[in-house]
């Protein structure tokens, strides 16, 4: 706020879904009644410091070190050749699956549209991919026609004042120009006479007209560096990269969908895929889960079962080269001392508090295979 004004100033304020029992407010005007006038703060929650931290601790390679230039990293964003298989059963040639910001079948087909191979045209597709009515219709026609290529068109907000500036605009102007375009107000008739003047390129106009909303060049360039970082493990520590991105980012893994090779997940996967439209959200997430799976099996990482003595409570562990799923991996399973042996499966039960679905999950899988139903013993 400007210092001498509050909040109630400029909006009345309200409980979510008339909820005042839980403690929190919201402004009632929309973001774009006020954005001209407050200043806004965006405080977002990342995976990705997680996700090297973890990194981090089971390889003892400390990302800030990492090379960014990293040939055979930097190759994966254009080729699956660094990883050594190939994934044509997903309609995939490039190594990006489960790096983020380049892991979306949206993005890795933009990777296969560009073939990108520095980390300037990487920062670039960042932008591209996180605008509106940026990329399709917009500055894919224009590379994928010739008519400009991947460094010339507008990816990032800053792009256009710095290539106004570049064909010698004034720089005040150049700056109202790029604040217009990036809100998705477009271009006024002053604005394109001014553009008019230092002979900016028609496809230039007709880009900017098409945009809703423009990421920063500064957030692209972070966004990239976290994930070329994440990008280097995926290449030179694939273990403890796939145990990493399970743990963190898999909220919907189904380990009996996940286990058997590669052959019986490819079939979950295209059976999801044969459901179009109709997949439940569910399905969609676990079909992103899979096809990471896939791509693992198919690099020589096996995904073994869950283990009642063996796996962890909520992480992905290493074993043998292989991955040892935890028991979250089954939903509903809870703690228990497992330092004394379970006796029974009902022995299992009351310890861990599963309920009969979670049991019978564990049994389909095939966790308590020779271990007797109950502690009672039969005379007869």
């Amino acid at each position: 706020m400007p210092e001498g004004y509050e909040i109630f100033d400029f909006t009345p304020i309200q409980y979510p879904a008339d909820k005042s029992e839980k403690n929190t407010v919201t402004t009632h005007f929309d973001f774009h009644a006020m954005d001209d006038r407050l200043v806004k703060l965006d405080i977002l929650g990342h995976d990705d410091p997680t996700a090297l931290r973890m990194l981090q601790d089971i390889t003892g390679i400390d990302p800030k070190k990492l090379p960014l230039d990293d040939p055979d990293t930097m190759k994966i964003f254009s080729s699956i050749e660094p990883l050594g298989v190939t994934l044509e059963e997903l309609g995939c040639d490039v190594g990006s699956i489960a790096i983020p910001e380049f892991g979306t079948s949206f993005v890795r087909q933009m990777l296969m549209d560009t073939r990108p191979t520095t980390m300037e045209e990487l920062v670039r597709i960042a932008g591209l991919s996180h605008g509106t009515g940026v990329w399709l219709g917009n500055a894919q026609d224009l590379v994928l026609g010739g008519v400009a290529t991947l460094s010339q068109v507008v990816c990032t907000r800053d792009d256009i004042m710095n290539y106004l500036i570049s064909i010698n605009m004034e720089p005040s102007k150049a700056f109202k120009i790029m604040e217009s375009v990036r809100k998705g107000r477009g271009l006024t008739e002053e604005m394109e006479e001014d553009m008019r003047a230092v002979n900016t390129p028609e496809w230039f106009f007709s880009s900017c007209k098409k945009i809703g909303y423009m990421f920063p060049r500064a957030h692209a360039a972070a966004y990239v560096m976290m994930a070329f970082r994440i990008a280097w493990y995926k290449v030179h520590r694939p273990e403890a990269f796939y145990a990493v991105y399970f743990t963190v980012r898999a909220d919907a893994f189904d380990v009996s969908m996940a286990l058997g090779g590669e052959d019986k997940v490819l079939r979950n996967i295209k059976a999801i895929k044969d459901k179009g439209n109709k997949a439940e959200k569910k399905e969609q997430d676990l079909l992103v889960i899979l096809e990471v799976v896939y791509e693992m099996n198919r690099r020589g990482i096996k995904l073994m079962n869950v283990d009642i003595y063996k796996s962890d409570a909520t992480r992905f562990l290493i074993e043998d080269g292989a991955l040892r799923p935890p028991f979250s991996a089954v939903a509903g399973v809870g703690s228990a001392d497992r330092s004394v042996p379970f006796n029974s499966i009902e022995d299992f039960r009351l310890r861990t508090k599963a309920n009969s679905g979670v049991v019978d999950k564990l049994k389909e899988l095939g966790c308590f295979d020779g271990m007797a139903e109950s502690n009672q013993v039969s005379f007869f």
